[in-house]
């Protein structure tokens, strides 16, 4: 009998609807398989510069320095803070969950002055707070999360760039679980840095990091410029204390993927594509229809687990369009549960981190499974396992209030 590893990769057919990662699109499956091409083939470069303008599409933004970091969304989380970083220098994060903790984390091993503010898991920061931090630490760099998945809170941002701009202070901002299914206005909420992945609205796989840059975190990057020997020419000349990491160096990518094309690292060609594909879907079915689709899926959803009598977790004004959070009936086995929903049905939903695991589940609708019928089908499926559990539910509760909500 063969074992299995001599079997192909054969993965069970799975409807992905927790917080991430989600179902990539077809069409970005299809752009993986394409086959691959030298790193100056002038295919490759021309791709590279595509993929460029579509992500200045999708971050709203006219940034020149609009890439692509190899490597999951924390690559490109990493390569902005000790990139834009000096050993030293303060850096504030306002915490509201798991990836404000790592943001903050992130900074600390770059050698960051790392001072944070947080409010309760399931709330948001006014901008008076927030500012209010910025006068008393008076930070180098402002690093905050847009959407955070672990309480499925979506943070203001538009208040915060005429703030970090009154006080001389640098705005990032991770987007990775809130890009392309939530407002998301580079320019004119004023960002200096963004990044993402691909993973969550994008309906990509993880593994690429858009990543998008204003002018005024280009000059504070090349204000620590180094070229490797064996690629400079004699014009060439470092400025400042480099950047600790190689890998991370925000400048040298930015000079790959630049009209110099200096040598950094070998591009993931078939990652490429799909980032490329990722944006080209949106770009084609328009940036705000697909934020519209989100919010539509995203109420339905809302309805539904409300309509199962289920209490949602957190400020629900302040939630992301693509991820719920639900409180878990006292009595059932949230684990237990969940295992019943991949078990009996196929269908992934998620619990959360720290003082929210095992209290909530979260249900996402988001990328290409923010649609009426992944809903419907989560929903339903959701009330079974409940009813086995021994929560009684309204029949057709969930499914109705879907209904009722998108009309």
């Amino acid at each position: 009998m063969p074992s299995s590893i001599d079997l192909p990769v054969d993965p069970p057919a799975r409807l992905l609807m927790g917080p991430g990662p989600v179902n990539a699109d077809p069409r970005v499956l299809r752009a993986l398989s394409t086959p691959l091409v030298g790193q100056y083939d002038p295919a490759m470069t021309g791709y590279m510069t595509e993929t460029m303008a579509l992500y200045r599409e999708v971050f709203a933004t006219s940034n020149e320095a609009t890439v692509l970091v190899d490597g999951t969304s924390r690559a490109g989380i990493e390569a902005a803070i000790v990139s834009l970083v000096r050993p030293g220098q303060r850096v504030l994060v306002p915490v509201f969950g798991r990836f404000g903790h790592l943001l903050a984390e992130i900074a600390l091993r770059a050698q960051a002055d790392v001072h944070t503010i947080e409010v309760p898991w399931g709330q948001v920061f006014t901008p008076a707070a927030i500012e209010e931090a910025i006068v008393r630490v008076k930070p180098h760099l402002l690093a905050i999360v847009q959407g955070d998945t672990s309480t499925t809170m979506n943070q203001p941002l538009d208040e915060l760039g005429a703030i970090c701009e009154r006080h001389g202070v640098l705005l990032y901002t991770d987007a990775t679980a809130s890009l392309g299914g939530n407002a998301f206005e580079m320019d004119a909420w004023g960002l200096d840095a963004a990044t993402a992945g691909l993973q969550k609205c994008l309906s990509g796989p993880s593994g690429s990091a858009p990543i998008s840059l204003s002018e005024r975190a280009v000059e504070v990057i090349r204000s620590r410029t180094r070229i490797e020997a064996g690629i400079r020419e004699e014009s060439d000349e470092d400025t400042g204390e480099p950047i600790a990491s190689n890998y991370f160096d925000l400048g040298m990518i930015l000079d790959y993927w630049g009209p110099r094309r200096l040598n950094h690292h070998t591009e993931a060609t078939s990652m490429l594509y799909a980032a490329r594909e990722c944006a080209r879907v949106i770009v084609a079915e328009g940036r705000q229809a697909v934020i519209d689709r989100h919010a539509r899926a995203g109420a339905a959803m809302l309805a539904g687990v409300q309509g199962l009598g289920l209490t949602v977790f957190g400020d629900v004004a302040h939630k992301m369009n693509n991820v719920v959070a639900v409180e878990i009936p006292a009595g059932v086995d949230g684990d237990g549960a969940r295992g019943a929903m991949l078990r009996d049905f196929g269908i992934e939903i998620g619990t959360s981190f720290g003082p929210l695991h095992g209290r909530v589940w979260r249900i996402g609708t988001m990328g290409v499974n923010a649609r009426f019928d992944t809903v419907l089908t989560t929903l339903a499926a959701l009330e079974q396992v409940l009813r086995r559990a021994g929560v009684r539910v309204p029949a057709g509760g969930g499914v109705d209030a879907a209904y009722e909500s998108w009309g």
